[in-house]
């Protein structure tokens, strides 16, 4: 619980997120071999972020490379006193937070090596956690993340949160990395299981961290709503052997109304401090909030939901973002007015081998009364989806068209 916070209160020291993450281990052993002998100190954390510090001080100091840091930084370090019951500054914490999170996440990485060093840093996951979650070699998993901490070195990267404009990018790719492993959480890319729930909340804690340290940033509590929202249905979306359960036949007593009041919450908080138009985590969180609000699946309403993804599809364009348009059409409209829709999306290069677009195209043609077309569609959308579980419900779908 108190690695994320170490780490980046000694990574402001020595400028090194490997460096940090080695001395904030060093810590811990130290805590082990001590506290059984001297007793818990009463503030623990305190206690395993000074002794971190005070071992990146004679770091610097040992190693000549760290001369000039030594010169600029030293001073002012070694007025603090030297002992392990050294308080710690909760504002103090959250700014090295902040960084750590914003340097975990810098764009100079990839996507998939700023998610494996985000869990690593920040959620506290090891090698083999990350790697079981993503379905992926531990050896996969260990190069990104070494690879990642010898990029961002390599770099210079700078051990800080940035203003104007480069904020904005850098705030964009944090917020899509959380985003992205909520989603892996929430429909598994593949593997055997549909939910993975442990990286559902991960990414939720993340979020609510960053609203935290980020109050008046509206993205930041957009995306915290939509995954409160999203998560509220999790437990309703899978049945008693772990199959699917599609939106119309969730039990929604199931869905879990303390996060449903966290999401209204978080989406007020987003259009408090927002300045323009919603951004798209709040436009989808909205979104999200029209099926919180419907205590039936006929009771929602569809009409504003399309009309939400048509201003999404205007702020952020994207051939998925379009399907889903679809299908709120079709729920507002009917199922002709959304084939039209799924139709021009065919050619997309986008959408090439995406499992869902002949599954939508399906569906709607099942509704339309096209049975042999509708079955060919999810005979193909099956074929295309890598978890099993998506798998079975897409030729469950295409056996009822017989």
């Amino acid at each position: 619980m108190e690695s994320p916070r170490v780490i980046a209160g000694v990574a402001r020291i020595v400028r090194d997120v490997a460096i940090a993450e080695e001395l904030a281990q060093d810590a811990l052993v130290a805590a082990l071999e001590q506290w059984p002998r001297d007793g818990v100190p009463d503030n623990p954390g305190a206690w395993l972020t000074a002794t971190a510090k005070h071992r990146a001080i004679d770091l610097v100091r040992r190693r000549e490379r760290y001369a000039r840091k030594l010169a600029e930084v030293g001073r002012d370090l070694e007025a603090t006193p030297h002992h392990v019951d050294e308080p710690a500054d909760p504002d103090d914490i959250d700014d090295d937070l902040l960084r750590l999170v914003f340097t975990a996440c810098h764009p100079v990485l990839s996507a998939e090596s700023r998610i494996a060093l985000t869990l690593r840093l920040l959620g506290g996951l090891t090698t083999a956690e990350i790697a079981r979650a993503f379905l992926v070699a531990e050896t996969t998993v260990a190069q990104r993340i070494v690879r990642a901490k010898r990029t961002l070195a390599a770099k210079g990267v700078a051990f800080e949160v940035p203003y104007g404009p480069e904020r904005d990018a850098r705030l964009g790719s944090v917020l899509e990395v959380i985003y992205l492993i909520f989603n892996e959480g929430y429909a598994a890319t593949a593997g055997d299981d549909l939910l993975r729930p442990a990286l559902c909340e991960d990414a939720l804690r993340l979020a609510r961290v960053l609203a935290e340290l980020m109050p008046k940033e509206p993205e930041v509590h957009g995306l915290a709503s939509l995954l409160e929202f999203q998560a509220s249905r999790s437990a309703a979306r899978t049945g008693q052997n772990g199959e699917p359960v599609l939106l119309g036949d969730q039990n929604r007593t199931r869905w879990n109304r303390l996060l449903i009041a966290r999401g209204v919450t978080a989406l007020g908080r987003a259009d408090a401090v927002a300045t323009g138009a919603p951004g798209p985590y709040a436009l989808q969180a909205a979104i999200a909030a029209c099926h919180a609000h419907a205590h039936r699946y006929e009771d929602t309403d569809w009409a504003r939901i399309a009309t939400l993804y048509g201003l999404l599809a205007a702020r952020s364009p994207s051939p998925v973002v379009e399907l889903n348009r679809a299908v709120a059409v079709s729920m507002a409209e009917g199922p002709g007015p959304a084939l039209e829709i799924v139709d021009r999306l065919a050619g997309e290069p986008a959408l090439r081998g995406y499992h869902l677009l002949p599954s939508v195209r399906g569906d709607l043609l099942a509704r339309l009364g096209r049975t042999a077309e509708a079955r060919a569609e999810f005979e193909r959308a099956a074929s295309l989806a890598r978890n099993e579980r998506e798998r079975e419900l897409l030729r469950a779908r295409a056996q009822d068209c017989r």
